[in-house]
C-alpha cells in the first residue's frame, strides 16, 4: 500500500511482511529542503506503522551536494532512524564505482558515530535485498 508521495518520495509498505520499500531519492542543492522534509515523512510513516524492515534502492540516485552536506543529512536521517524500532535496512547499492565508495564511507562513518540498534547490509539487486529483510531477526 502507498503510505507517502511527493515529488521526491514514494513510500510503499506490504503489511504481510512489514517491509517499507522507498527509492533514494537525489540529493541536489536546488531540492535539499524538499529532501530532508520527505526523509522526515519517511521517518514519521515508520513510526505511524511502527516498521520494522526497511528497503532502501539506492542504486540510481544522484548525489550532487558536498560531501559534508550529504553527510551531514545522513546523520540527521540514521539517528531520526535509530529513534524507531526498525530492526533492519537493506540497501540496494549504486552500479556507480565512485559513488558507491563515497556512500560506504559515509555509512562507515555513521554507524561508528552511532550507535544503531538496526542491522544494515548492502546488496547489488533487490531479489537478495528481499529474501535477506524476510529472513528471522
Amino acid at each position: 500500500m502507498l503510505l507517502y508521495q511527493d515529488s521526491v518520495l514514494s513510500l510503499e509498505y506490504d503489511p504481510a511482511t512489514d517491509i517499507l520499500e522507498m527509492v533514494w531519492p537525489d540529493f541536489d542543492t536546488d531540492t535539499m529542503l524538499e529532501t530532508k522534509h520527505a526523509l522526515q515523512m519517511m521517518v514519521e510513516s515508520i513510526r505511524t506503522y511502527d516498521v520494522k524492515k526497511l528497503l532502501i534502492d539506492g542504486s540510481n540516485a544522484r548525489i550532487t551536494v558536498s560531501d559534508e552536506e550529504n553527510l551531514a543529512a545522513l546523520q540527521q536521517f540514521a539517528a531520526d532512524l535509530n529513534a524507531t524500532r526498525l530492526q533492519k535496512i537493506a540497501r540496494i547499492q549504486s552500479s556507480n564505482a565512485r559513488r558507491e565508495t563515497q556512500t560506504q564511507e559515509s555509512m562507515y562513518r555513521l554507524q561508528a558515530s552511532l550507535d544503531a540498534h538496526f542491522e544494515l547490509q548492502n546488496f547489488p539487486d533487490r531479489a537478495s535485498a528481499l529474501t535477506w529483510l524476510k529472513l528471522a531477526s
